[in-house]
């Protein structure tokens, strides 16, 4: 039987990490769980869970790292047959040990895309709240401006998406992810990747997951890259 991979994704906001995440999904036949879209699910389906992380959510905090273990393992132990690519967990070394405690990752992904990129990126970000949809003017517009193709429901920009308050967003990120990064690279498994466009990173992402999964044992017994 083919040993089952698992993978996470990586980097700041504004880094395309929900773009790329989707093609390696589609291409690479991976379950892909956003630990954001998870949230909001859970949130619009008022469960016990999701009642606690609203209350986070609405007085603008990051839902500590109990509540989002206690949501994602479980959703992982329901994908335990699938082959699954993470995004947005783990965001902090305490989530990447209880991560770790239970599953052995494969690859890690980290985006290190410049500032100037992530911030013109971000200041031309809108979202459709309800959704999630990430509309950008400049390469992704949506069909009537300031709506959502599907609802047409109105748009919103976050303030934290605005250039001021950007670079603290930036800042908190590569203060909180350094030692995830770190550990990963120490098990071997990081494959970071710099560039300012998506289109131009994709390539070699896939190349590294076309070797990677070609090259996975064809049993159960986990293995870790030297």
């Amino acid at each position: 039987m083919a040993k089952l991979f698992r993978a996470a994704i990586m980097g700041p906001p504004g880094s395309g990490k929900g773009t790329i995440s989707k093609r390696i999904a589609q291409s690479f036949g991976l379950q892909y769980l956003s630990s954001g879209r998870y949230l909001r699910e859970s949130i619009a389906a008022n469960t016990e869970e999701g009642v606690l992380v609203k209350t986070y959510v609405e007085r603008g905090m990051l839902v500590p790292d109990h509540v989002m273990t206690r949501l994602m393992l479980p959703k992982l132990e329901q994908l335990c047959g699938h082959s699954w690519l993470l995004d947005g967990f783990p965001r902090t070394l305490a989530q990447a040990v209880a991560l770790n405690s239970l599953y052995q990752l494969d690859l890690v992904i980290s985006l290190n895309i410049p500032y100037a990129t992530l911030r013109e990126r971000l200041s031309d970000r809108w979202i459709h709240p309800a959704s999630g949809r990430v509309y950008n003017m400049g390469f992704n517009p949506p069909r009537v401006q300031g709506k959502d193709d599907i609802t047409g429901e109105p748009l919103i920009q976050h303030d934290d998406d605005k250039p001021e308050a950007l670079m603290a967003r930036l800042r908190h990120y590569k203060d909180v992810a350094k030692p995830v990064i770190d550990l990963y690279k120490s098990q071997g498994i990081l494959h970071s990747f710099s560039g300012t466009e998506t289109d131009r990173i994709w390539p070699y992402i896939n190349s590294l997951l076309t070797n990677k999964m070609h090259n996975q044992p064809s049993d159960t017994r986990q293995s870790q890259t030297p």
